[in-house]
């Protein structure tokens, strides 16, 4: 008499029950994905936003038209697009511009801002990022 091939029940259940425990580990681990993406989104736009900075600097001599992005200005449609993206994002932009100075920073999901400024600055800071009086990122 030949023994049948095959998996005994129990074994069925140990090797579910190990599926089971690996898929609610990946599905707690993958929980906060979404919203960490739109973090690193808000963060490239300000990093974007930088690039734009220089070049407003660089056309205008000053960063006076950086935070009205209808100014008309050579680069207003890129300041738009990018502030769109922000608020579709789900978050805030603050922008403080004038003369030689400007700061930018935007809210993320984990109560923290995101601060860019004009002497080089960014960084996550655990208070609102900008200090509009002096246009620099605001120290923690």
């Amino acid at each position: 008499m030949q023994k049948k091939r095959g998996f005994t029940l129990i074994e069925l259940l140990v090797v579910i029950a190990i599926i089971g425990i690996l898929a609610a580990i990946v599905l707690v681990s993958i929980r906060g994905a979404p919203e960490r993406a739109r973090d690193t989104a808000v963060i490239s736009d300000v990093s974007q936003l930088r690039s734009i900075a220089a070049l407003v600097l660089d056309e205008n001599n000053a960063y006076d038209d950086l935070c009205t992005n209808t100014a008309g200005g050579s680069y207003s449609d890129e300041l738009k697009a990018l502030t769109d993206d922000i608020t579709k994002q789900g978050r805030t932009l603050t922008c403080y511009a004038s003369g030689d100075k400007y700061c930018i920073s935007v809210d993320l999901s984990t109560g923290q801002y995101f601060c860019a400024d004009s002497t080089g600055v960014a960084d996550k800071y655990d208070t609102n990022g900008c200090d509009g009086a002096n246009y620099t990122c605001a120290a923690d």
